[in-house]
């Protein structure tokens, strides 16, 4: 009997380990830095491969880092081109699709431009520079690659000094600063210097400079007969007062001459040309001013006549335009209704959709980005996104999809994510259809009630869609149903729904936003008396408007915001933009306007316990925005906190850490207030 009982349990063992190791248990916020997605996938002119990075992080130097993979378009072979804790990056074929092209930092810590030849497979390093190079383009006997870079600029003070005495320890000296743009978020300060365009040959050395003025030139791209280069650029006189009019340029490269090949006011960009060299793609608009406008495709004759708006009907933005082999139509990207998708449009006019569900770039919120290419016959690689995964490698053939990637499926093999159903509804506005989704905790019951979460996205010209996103999935993974959309203003709708909130935002954005709050409540599962609010940037501006209209919400988190645009659009990083584009005036010339779409003139009604989370060198949405709130908050005697992240420009996301460190932080503050 011992000896039979001992059998048992061993075969007892042996059928419920595997049942045990398939257990699965709600994602924790540690487990980001297990999270992986592809990018920028680059498929051979021939459509047999495709070069594409595969990014990853490290848990201990908290830093993000990026790898070559190859791997054959009919999903076999995938391997490595490049290894280990480095950035590589920008993959760019040979139009003959014997060399690649990208950047790395995996020599010295420092971003050099590199050659893979496929050959002897070898990696070359071309440039060795102070600064690293742009994105690169090949010339067309695949010899010669044009880029751009940094080129700093000696910057004399005016400021007369004494001289300190020998020996003397100073301050350091002051620092003069006369440029309508002084600095950028994400970069800092500015440094004199500006992009130049390069090019340099596969043997090396010295790259040769083309351009020598005080302007910031575009990534160039080859003419067919290699005599000259294509690019946009804004190099009008008035540049800083006029951003936006940037123009396509002919750069010839026997004497360094350029001339426009655009001439509208307004932003024209993104350069193509036709496999026949004889016509050029390009996106852009007529600059109205507007705090949106459609981006429609064109194409012109190479010498700038014949111009002709192709995607006039489609009234989505288009981007990303990729010439059709045959020379007779124009591969693109658009949003539309939060998902991002391949169209065609024939120089005709036509236009029809290829495929969809593009997606998965941006692991932290789920903004749908996403990319593709396509080879001379047609094989289209993409990165395939979903709420299931981050992004994957996909490619679409002759009316096919197949996904080739799966580098989260680890992960995912011992954690539940929540579930994202789309919803609907109109807002009691104006009866605007308006479109979210919904994320319920993982093992959701619909007879039980559930706090809820109301996640607004920022922009406020941006779209959300149905993606993976670490923070929704951390904030479901916490027990709350999450409520994401796209109100007035969002892209992906249309001229009319996006600029809907032009001169007037935020304001019937709440209407947009509260109308989806109650057609969750309907739904029955609920708990209205447990409704939270957050957003970042736009999101911000929003989540700080509610709270001084309502006091539905148990708390909020604020994140990134703008409190008073007074304050804000002369001490953000693009005043001229945003005085222009989103106000039509300067502050001093309508203060009651801007007094009037400010939160803090709504400060006096807030009672829902707040709290504020900023970048320290958040230069888009200054930390002075969150100090203001903050202040007026404890004066008004509202529970409120601030949370500031050391280091963080405004994604958040300079570190893994930081996105970490600010989905904690918003689930700490929800958790402090929420009713059991």
């Amino acid at each position: 009997m011992k000896n039979l009982s001992l059998f048992v349990i061993a075969l007892y063992l042996l059928i419920a380990i595997p049942v045990f190791a398939q257990q699965k248990s709600n994602m924790e916020l540690m487990d980001l830095f297990d999270l992986e997605y592809i990018s920028d996938p680059q498929v051979s002119p021939d459509g047999t491969k495709i070069v594409y990075v595969r990014n990853f992080k490290d848990v201990m130097t908290d830093q993000d880092y990026s790898n070559l993979w190859i791997i054959n378009t009919n999903g076999t072979q995938n391997r490595p081109l490049t290894q280990g804790n480095q950035r590589d990056l920008a993959p760019r074929w040979s139009h003959d699709g014997s060399k690649v092209a990208f950047l790395s930092n995996q020599q010295d810590k420092k971003m050099k431009l590199f050659v893979h030849h496929f050959d002897t497979n070898t990696s070359i390093a071309l440039t060795n520079s102070a600064f690293p190079p742009g994105a690169v383009s090949w010339s067309y006997d695949n010899q010669t690659l044009a880029f751009t870079q940094f080129v700093p600029s000696q910057k004399n003070s005016p400021l007369k000094l004494p001289s300190k005495p020998a020996g003397a320890t100073w301050n350091d000296a002051p620092i003069y600063i006369d440029e309508m743009v002084y600095r950028r978020d994400g970069a800092g300060y500015v440094k004199p210097g500006h992009r130049q365009i390069f090019t340099i040959g596969l043997a090396g050395g010295t790259a040769r400079q083309l351009t020598f003025d005080e302007n910031d030139y575009g990534t160039p791209i080859w003419s067919r007969d290699g005599k000259s280069l294509f690019f946009s650029a804004n190099l009008h006189e008035n540049k800083d007062f006029e951003p936006a009019n940037s123009e396509i340029y002919q750069l010839q490269l026997s004497d360094g001459s350029i001339r426009a090949l655009t001439s509208r006011f307004g932003p024209d960009s993104e350069p193509s040309l036709s496999p026949d060299g004889k016509m050029i793609a390009f996106t852009g608009s007529d600059d109205s001013f507007q705090g949106y406008q459609v981006t429609n495709l064109y194409v012109m004759n190479l010498d700038g006549s014949g111009v002709k708006n192709l995607s006039a009907d489609l009234d989505r933005d288009a981007s990303n335009p990729q010439w059709e082999a045959n020379g007779k139509g124009i591969y693109f990207q658009y949003d539309e209704f939060g998902d991002t998708k391949i169209g065609h449009v024939a120089l005709t006019g036509k236009i029809r959709t290829v495929t969809e569900k593009l997606g998965g770039l941006d692991l932290g919120r789920p903004y749908n980005a996403g990319t593709f290419t396509v080879s001379a016959n047609n094989v289209f690689a993409y990165t395939l996104g979903s709420p299931d995964h981050p992004a994957d490698l996909a490619v679409w053939q002759n009316g096919e999809t197949k996904r080739l990637t799966a580098v989260n499926d680890d992960v995912f093999s011992y954690r539940k994510i929540g579930k994202t159903e789309e919803i609907w509804w109109n807002s009691s506005f104006d009866g605007k259809r308006v479109q979210g989704w919904v994320v319920t905790p993982p093992d959701f019951d619909p007879a039980k009630k559930y706090p809820l979460i109301l996640e607004i996205h920022g922009g406020p010209f941006a779209m959300y869609g149905a993606s993976f996103a670490y923070e929704i999935q951390a904030y479901a993974a916490a027990g709350y149903v999450v409520l994401y959309t796209n109100p007035r203003g969002s892209t992906g709708y249309g001229q009319e729904f996006g600029n809907a909130i032009h001169h007037d935002y935020p304001n019937h954005d709440y209407e947009d936003l509260m109308s989806g709050v109650d057609a969750v409540i309907a739904k029955g599962y609920i708990d209205s008396k447990n409704l939270f609010v957050t957003g970042g940037s736009g999101g911000g501006v929003l989540t700080a408007w509610i709270i001084g209209k309502t006091d539905r919400f148990k708390a909020a988190v604020v994140a990134k915001p703008v409190i008073n645009w007074y304050s804000f659009v002369l001490h953000a990083d693009n005043p001229v933009f945003f005085t222009k584009y989103w106000f039509g005036s300067n502050p001093w010339e309508d203060l009651e306007h801007y007094h009037r779409r400010s939160p803090i003139s709504l400060v006096g009604n807030v009672k829902t316990p707040t709290m504020l989370l900023t970048g320290e060198q958040d230069f888009r949405t200054p930390m002075s925005e969150t100090e203001q709130y903050y202040a007026a908050l404890k004066l008004q005697k509202v529970e409120s906190a601030m949370v500031r992240i050391p280091n963080a420009s405004h994604g958040l996301v300079d570190r893994p850490s930081m996105l970490m460190s600010k989905s904690a932080a918003i689930l700490s503050w929800f958790e402090k207030y929420r009713e059991r």
